[in-house]
């Protein structure tokens, strides 16, 4: 009855023991998963945010129709350009009313607004250098009045972009060395609790490579596990992220994916199999009086 209680209870010891290995070393992977995902996702992001600026340019009221129409066929075969989109000044006039909330038309007697091309431009071609050649181009156009887009937010996004690159860089790789010590210190806690197997199986005349495979494979197996576990909370996060922002298309870019994906399994597996043999080792190195 009690040896069937203490053998039940070591069982359950062993289970927990293992358990919490799992827990520690998916929770480490799955966050070392997430930086990656998002340092690689980092220009698809970036681009995503480029094409929002918008360059607007007013047209006079003199401007013919068919200018107007050639002009945005130029625009539309420009290399530079993702998206044209012409805006009457009626539908601006009533656009600006409903934000205002009242008819400015009718209080001023006439129109104010000008028809005006709203152009979005390819990520590749938002950057200070490249809008201002191309708002010059356009200023000189005889109907053209006025060609206005925000510099100041096109340099500010470049400038966060890098930081954000960098200060990505540095964490990934910071947590990358906490996943190590930390997973190092699960393995270790986890062969420290059988320090007294390890040695009595020593002293019976086993050897250290058939006392430390057992481990090894038992540790491999949670690392396996592990990584499993974390690429599970990866791939829900990824379909999470695409459904409520389809836009920066995180799931269409396999090779990416596969990077992030693969080091994630690498690292687990990897840093359980060497981390279960520096532990084991040190314990079949230590003399029989140091391990109490």
């Amino acid at each position: 009855m009690v040896k069937n209680f203490q053998e039940t209870y070591q069982k359950r010891r062993l289970l927990t023991g293992y358990f919490s290995v799992i827990i520690s070393i998916s929770f480490v992977l799955f966050f070392v998963g997430v930086l990656g995902l998002f340092l690689l996702n980092t220009k698809n992001i970036a681009s995503h945010f480029k094409e929002q600026i918008v360059m607007t340019i007013y047209l006079k009221d003199n401007a013919k129709d068919i200018e107007i129409t050639q002009l945005q066929k130029k625009i539309q075969i420009n290399s530079a350009t993702k998206k044209v989109r012409f805006t009457p000044k009626e539908e601006a006039a009533e656009l600006y009313a409903r934000d205002i909330g009242e008819d400015f038309i009718e209080f001023l007697g006439y129109n104010p607004l000008l028809n005006s091309i709203d152009i979005y431009f390819n990520a590749a071609f938002v950057n200070t250098l490249s809008l201002t050649k191309i708002k010059r181009e356009f200023e000189i156009t005889d109907f053209v009045n006025e060609v206005v887009y925000d510099q100041p937010l096109v340099t500010l996004l470049d400038k966060n972009i890098r930081k954000i690159t960098y200060l990505l860089l540095i964490t990934t790789g910071l947590f990358i060395l906490i996943a190590l010590l930390l997973i190092n210190s699960s393995i270790r806690l986890s062969i420290y609790s059988k320090r007294f197997i390890i040695k009595t199986m020593q002293l019976v005349g086993a050897t250290k490579s058939f006392i430390r495979r057992p481990f090894i494979w038992i540790h491999f197996r949670l690392g396996v596990i592990s990584s499993l576990i974390a690429l599970s909370g990866l791939t829900i996060l990824l379909f999470e992220i695409n459904k409520q922002f389809p836009e920066l298309n995180m799931i269409q870019h396999p090779s990416e994916l596969s990077v992030v994906f693969g080091g994630v399994l690498l690292l687990g597996i990897g840093i359980t199999g060497i981390s279960t043999f520096f532990a084991t080792q040190r314990y079949l190195n230590l003399k029989t009086d140091a391990i109490y």
